[in-house]
């Protein structure tokens, strides 16, 4: 601000500087500023990393009984001989810290006897992640509150028995969870409580989804749909009922 011919320049209440020079230097208010804001960044810095250990040891304990049931859940699901960990390791660069800690952590496993604990996603197969999203899902649930699950598609991959076990699964988690699940499997469509055929067709130049509650009979039909493609025959809704009965006995264990 320009007065009687000179410019006056205040800085936080410390240092003033005149057209004529510097009239005076009140370090003290200055230096006691600075002092006091880099203790705080460093009493701040010490207090996030105290509390990244913390966040660390905990997860790390966590990770042990969440991979320790995993591996169970997957000996359920067809997978006896995997062995399953989470790794931990620091970030990089100088700080190591973000908002979601200070850790990398990855995913390890191996499917077989003899074979080295590799990351996840290099060796598991198709149907093998589907398996262990499942397994992963159904282990994390039990602490997290969650009601409903929703499985999109798990039957990726699998086939044959592991598909018979897949659905045996979700038919265990169904009695503790609601269980919402897409699937093109016989096997898994056949444990369902209740059956929505979903299909899409167009009319007047547009694209509808039309979705329909199966009672018996039409679960039968679509069954044996899924069995063996367009052309159902009399065999095919034979071995689609005998699918259905051998579900409902499962579930009734």
């Amino acid at each position: 601000m320009k007065k009687g011919g000179k410019i006056a320049l205040g800085i936080v209440g410390a240092l003033v500087v005149t057209g004529a020079g510097v009239t005076a230097w009140q370090w003290n208010n200055i230096s006691a500023l600075r002092y006091g804001m880099t203790m705080d960044r460093t009493a701040i810095e010490g207090k996030l990393a105290e509390n990244e250990q913390v966040l660390t040891s905990a997860m790390e304990e966590y990770s042990v009984s969440s991979y320790t049931f995993s591996e169970e859940e997957l000996r359920q699901l067809d997978m006896p001989k995997v062995r399953f960990q989470v790794e931990f390791a620091p970030k990089e660069g100088a700080w190591g810290l973000d908002e979601t800690g200070g850790d990398e952590v990855q995913f390890l496993m191996s499917a077989n006897v003899g074979e080295a604990l590799k990351p996840i996603q290099k060796v598991a197969s198709g149907g093998e992640l589907a398996r262990i999203m499942l397994a992963l899902k159904n282990v994390l649930a039990e602490d997290d509150g969650i009601d409903s699950l929703v499985f999109d598609e798990v039957d990726t991959g699998v086939s044959g028995r592991a598909a018979q076990k897949v659905a045996e699964k979700l038919a265990q988690v169904s009695r503790r969870k609601q269980v919402l699940c897409v699937t093109h499997l016989p096997q898994i469509a056949a444990m369902a409580d209740t059956h929505f055929s979903v299909e899409k067709g167009e009319r007047d130049g547009r694209t509808y989804t039309r979705v329909e509650r199966l009672d018996r009979a039409g679960r039968i039909e679509e069954l044996a749909r899924l069995i063996g493609g367009a052309a159902v025959t009399p065999a095919l809704r034979r071995s689609a009922e005998e699918l259905l009965d051998q579900a409902e006995a499962v579930k009734k264990k």
